[in-house]
């Protein structure tokens, strides 16, 4: 009987201390899942007290399945406010999901074109690639966007790089394409403006030569 009690004994003792040894992870787990429950909900409240706890690095927790951080359910929702609050508290702006997709990424593609020039000033990579080697350049030129091409342009997005896919770059795409000649222009300058002839200047652009 006494044996029996003392294995008894023993395997209450492992089982105490095997639940001992989860409750970080699980806890984890739980403010993980109910901080990013708050952003969902737009519950600032509760946001804040996780993102105020000394040490916390919960700003950049990644949901289970998706990989997708906070700030990639904010740009989703194309959240000006949220967006600010998160790359405030110390977000990072180059977290990709498991798909490879940044929340620079995902503002170009949604046209959030506010968004992206708030990450991009946050230090969002300009060039950084998805999983098909595409940057948010290129992705701009395929969906034919003048102003988010313009905003990647001037943060110094390399028009020349390529994807994994095709082998082009998004000089390249915006060349291949025949409706894209204004976006093409773009590339050429830089993302520069045209320049326009001053005022009072005169035009003599197709009048020939006196005979």
């Amino acid at each position: 009987m006494l044996l029996i009690q003392t294995k008894m004994h023993k395997l209450l003792l492992a089982a105490l201390l095997a639940s001992l040894a989860v409750t970080p992870a699980m806890a984890q787990f739980s403010d993980s899942y109910n901080f990013l429950k708050a952003v969902d909900e737009r519950d600032g409240d509760e946001a804040q007290k996780y993102l105020d706890e000394p040490g916390s690095v919960i700003v950049n927790t990644k949901r289970d399945g998706t990989g997708e951080t906070a700030l990639h359910i904010v740009v989703a929702r194309r959240d000006e406010t949220w967006l600010s609050y998160l790359l405030q508290k110390g977000a990072n702006p180059n977290l990709a999901d498991r798909k490879g997709v940044t929340p620079l990424m995902l503002a170009t593609q949604l046209g959030f074109v506010e968004g992206a020039a708030r990450l991009i000033k946050s230090k969002a990579s300009v060039d950084g690639t998805n999983r098909s080697g595409e940057t948010p350049l290129i992705r701009a030129v395929q969906l034919r966007n003048p102003e988010m091409v313009r905003l990647l342009l001037k943060a110094g997005a390399n028009p020349d790089k390529r994807d994994a896919v095709a082998g082009l770059s998004a000089r390249e795409y915006a060349a291949q394409d025949g409706r894209n000649s204004a976006i093409l222009s773009i590339i050429e300058r830089g993302g520069q403006p045209e320049e326009r002839k001053k005022s009072g200047e005169l035009d003599f652009t197709g009048i020939g030569e006196p005979k």
